[in-house]
């Protein structure tokens, strides 16, 4: 980035502004959609700002894992469409596509919001395989959050399709859901200079100098963290990410609910 446009921005930061008037740990408009779709068996659309992402579920029955026989598992990928952003190109997953499916990965699995034993159909024979692809439809900054909030509403949304005689009909959905014990939400926040923000766009992306995204349960316990960018934090400055963190998935908690 541009030194004189980082210096602009830090300098915004001193008086609790950033570039498109919001204060630092204001949101941009956020709005989330169930079922944004019906061909999957659970989905949701959510906007942050200009970001837009589709989170949609899949079910599939397959062997458990040796280690864990009477459990079933999720599975998250992401697409990072080039007609989201002139810096995704067509092609196997980017590093920042595989880093992206791990985060949203980590917020639902390290919850413990769903029980993976209740995924199982036949001990050692047959499981449900939960799967979560999110496609990014537009790229204006804090991805982070955007898909791990679409797919935690995806989830919330999910119905299982009919399951008869060791067939799926995918096109029989049934009145079983999953049975989520809590919605975990993750808050990227972001250090730019000496100051935090959450929701940065794509402008203040390219300025930060590290991020950590928090994972966080209804009653405020922490249960993932993810930390990205080049320069290092201290402990106090984990302590307060996680704080800020924390305090604000309670509002997008809220839009879930």
């Amino acid at each position: 980035m541009n030194n004189q446009i980082r210096t602009h921005i830090i300098k915004l930061f001193n008086s609790d502004r950033r570039l498109d008037g919001r204060k630092l740990t204001e949101y941009r408009k956020v709005d989330v959609q169930l079922n944004a779709t019906s061909t999957a068996e659970g989905s949701a659309r959510v906007k942050i700002g200009e970001t837009d992402v589709i989170a949609g579920i899949k079910t599939e029955v397959m062997e458990p894992y040796p280690d864990s026989p009477s459990e079933g598992s999720i599975m998250v990928g992401v697409e990072l469409l080039p007609l989201s952003s002139p810096d995704f190109e067509s092609g196997p997953p980017s590093a920042r596509a595989v880093e992206l499916a791990r985060i949203v990965d980590r917020g639902i699995r390290e919850s413990k919001c769903l029980d993976f034993k209740s995924l199982c159909i036949k001990e050692g024979e047959k499981i449900w395989m939960v799967i979560i692809d999110v496609c990014i439809i537009n790229d204006a900054g804090n991805l982070f959050d955007a898909a791990a909030l679409a797919a935690i509403a995806a989830l919330k949304s999910m119905r299982f399709p009919e399951y008869k005689d060791d067939k799926i009909d995918y096109k029989k959905k049934t009145d079983k859901g999953l049975e989520l014990k809590d919605l975990p939400i993750e808050v990227t926040v972001i250090k730019i200079g000496d100051k935090f923000i959450v929701d940065a766009d794509s402008e203040e992306e390219k300025a930060i100098d590290a991020r950590l995204t928090v994972a966080s349960l209804s009653d405020g316990t922490l249960c993932a963290m993810q930390k990205g960018g080049d320069f290092p934090l201290t402990d106090e400055d984990i302590c307060k990410m996680v704080e800020i963190g924390i305090e604000k998935a309670k509002e997008l908690r809220k839009l879930v609910k």
